[in-house]
């Protein structure tokens, strides 16, 4: 097997590679605002928007143990950028993540952090949602979580059929939200609230 390359290799193996694509497109890379694109794409690709396939890169979360009484904790509109693995454009939405707490709180601040380090890779939104789904069971170890995803693909919007306005949901209920009727129609009435 071999050794897996350092993000270094990784972003001058890229940046060569797309210096051929561009000069096959037929682009001069000696047109000063060329010249640096494929490094730019290429520390792009490792640093930036496929972060997510580094598992180093795994946000390090601080969770409080707290004895929460019977109440649902519900975070709306983290926006979050993906790409989509079938054309590599953008998937541009919003998350939204319940989940009733056993014994285990995360942080406000760390909820767009994990959602963020699953979507900063080659992505499907449909494993997108269940992977943000399944990283708060286990991290929470709590069976009780729902995720929402609301986006627009590039892939509509800016090429094939070109629609400016399909917008894709996607939903993953587990325990209670899955079962209890009145907790998953609450749950939903929560997002369509101020226009959500």
């Amino acid at each position: 097997m071999r050794e897996p390359l350092s993000s270094f290799e990784k972003k001058q193996r890229i940046a060569e590679k797309m210096a051929d694509i561009l000069t096959i497109l037929g682009l001069d890379l000696n047109d000063p605002s060329l010249a640096e694109t494929p490094r730019r794409i290429a520390k792009m690709y490792v640093d930036e928007i496929f972060g997510g396939l580094d598992p180093e890169k795994f946000p390090n979360l601080a969770f409080q143990e707290e004895n929460i009484p019977n109440q649902m904790v519900l975070v709306k509109n983290v926006s979050f950028v993906s790409f989509c693995e079938h054309h590599f454009v953008p998937i541009v939405g919003k998350a939204h993540v319940a989940y009733f707490p056993k014994q285990r709180v995360l942080g406000l601040s760390k909820i767009p952090r994990l959602i963020r380090y699953f979507a900063q890779r080659p992505q499907l939104q449909e494993r997108l949602t269940q992977q943000i789904a399944e990283s708060f069971i286990n991290l929470l170890e709590t069976e009780d979580v729902a995720v929402v995803l609301r986006a627009v693909h590039f892939c509509v919007l800016a090429r094939g059929v070109e629609d400016m306005t399909a917008e894709m949901e996607t939903h993953v209920l587990k325990g209670r939200f899955e079962t209890d009727l009145t907790l998953r129609s609450e749950f939903f009435t929560s997002l369509c609230a101020q226009g959500e």
